[in-house]
């Protein structure tokens, strides 16, 4: 695919009235500081008719008026924490075309040359870029990517159905809250989990995984798996029932237990280690009170299930997706407000964030970021919603993405990344509900 670069400009917010101060800046959270320090890709594609690349651009810039972090810099505030600067200065929007039809070059795989249709994440000042590429036939696929600690995926989903909303011409709305400086410390501070290992951890322990991980040779597949309604279904029943008594798990539950077995047996590990899997918890509806859906930032913490890898793949379903059950219902307010203590008073500069996007593989664990809740398909610049969503290449081994199918009737779609070695067995036994078997 020969994506032709025809312009690159940077456009700011465009506001109907006075504008606002750009001498402003809102510091980072504890959340904000913890999640990932990196740019995020999403590939969005859109089927003819399709709106002209001025009401993408116009809409673009009112939806930033809106949700104006995404126009400004990260930079370091008075006390030398690092915040976001409401300095309009703009994001790059970049038009592009290939001389092919779409159809040509579908299905759109998770392979390098995505990489083609959304602008580089490195070196980048700019907190959103946006690449409208266009087809011979009238199809037009839109690459985002965008700085996670200005916003968690459930922060950016509501700017991309507000961003729908201003190329429609419609009130966007609800309007985000932009206050992170809303959780306090208690007084006085209660500590009742350990943070160190979960969000934290030492400079020295990461320095000596790094190197680790830098001598790995770089041999990943990024594999698309497509579980349909009708097999989520049996997986949910399968990991429900246990020793003739029923215990309902969610779909989510269900099938990332069996992900995690399948991966795990497909890796050809010694039974006696450890595998853990890093699960995003969004505190919106966990914190006591409840934070708004409209809170723009990041609210995330994460839950750890962990298991012996010859338990993990000998026990049935069931045990997985127990494990993963309870790791995720730990992850309440109590702990939600402890991290807030810890990361409030206890945090020195010997310890980094475990968040880290830099790694070339995460074996023997996973982690999984789910985007089965979030809008996403609610993108639509005024001439329907896309016909495709899915995240750019990361080949990342371990990492999975878990999105809803375009279908729309329920499935999921799965990208895993895998070494090409382990990828024969996972194809063999991805769609198994008996490892045991195999």
């Amino acid at each position: 695919m020969n994506v032709k670069i025809e312009s690159s400009r940077i456009i700011k917010p465009f506001y109907e009235g006075t504008p606002p101060s750009t001498n402003t800046h809102i510091s980072f959270n504890i959340f904000d500081n913890i999640t990932y320090d990196a740019l995020m890709a999403l590939i969005y594609a859109y089927r003819p008719p399709t709106p002209p690349t001025s009401t993408i651009e116009m809409g673009l810039r009112k939806t930033l008026a809106v949700y104006r972090e995404w126009a400004g810099r990260i930079g370091q505030d008075e006390n030398g924490n690092r915040a976001v600067f409401l300095n309009d200065e703009g994001v790059r929007f970049i038009e592009a075309s290939v001389d092919a039809t779409l159809d040509e070059v579908l299905p759109l795989k998770p392979s390098p040359s995505l990489l083609k249709l959304h602008p580089g994440m490195k070196d980048v000042v700019e907190l959103i870029q946006v690449q409208v590429t266009r087809f011979t036939c009238g199809s037009v696929v839109v690459g985002f990517t965008g700085h996670h600690m200005i916003a968690d995926g459930h922060a950016a989903s509501n700017f991309f159905v507000a961003w729908g909303q201003a190329c429609r011409g419609v009130e966007i709305t609800p309007l985000p809250l932009h206050d992170r400086a809303i959780f306090h410390t208690r007084n006085p501070p209660l500590i009742e989990f350990n943070h160190v290992g979960a969000e934290f951890m030492s400079k020295s322990v990461n320095k000596k995984e790094f190197i680790k991980l830098e001598n790995t040779e770089k041999n990943i597949i990024v594999h698309k798996v497509h579980f349909t309604l009708e097999f989520l279904g049996k997986l949910k029943a399968n990991a429900s029932f246990m020793n003739g008594k029923t215990k309902t798990y969610s779909t989510f539950e269900s099938l990332v237990a069996h992900l995690w077995r399948v991966i795990t047996k497909s890796r050809e590990l010694d039974g006696s280690q450890n595998t853990q899997i890093r699960i995003s918890v969004d505190g919106r509806r966990r914190v006591v009170p409840r934070v708004a859906d409209e809170f723009f930032g990041n609210l995330v913490l994460w839950a750890f299930p962990t298991s012996k890898v010859r338990d993990l793949v000998n026990e049935p379903l069931h045990y997985a997706t127990k494990i993963i059950h309870d790791a995720i219902t730990k992850v309440d307010d109590k702990y939600f407000k402890s991290f807030i203590d810890f990361a409030n008073h206890e945090v020195n500069e010997d310890l980094i964030p475990t968040a880290d996007m830099k790694k070339d593989t995460l074996c023997p664990n996973l982690e999984v970021d789910s985007w089965l809740r979030f809008p996403f398909y609610d993108l639509d610049f005024g001439t329907g919603c896309p016909f495709v969503f899915m995240p750019s290449y990361y080949p990342t081994e371990g990492m999975m993405f878990l999105v809803p199918s375009f279908i729309g009737d329920g499935s999921i779609d799965a990208f895993i990344p895998l070494y090409h070695d382990n990828l024969p067995t996972f194809k063999k036994i991805c769609y198994s509900l008996d490892l045991k078997a195999k």
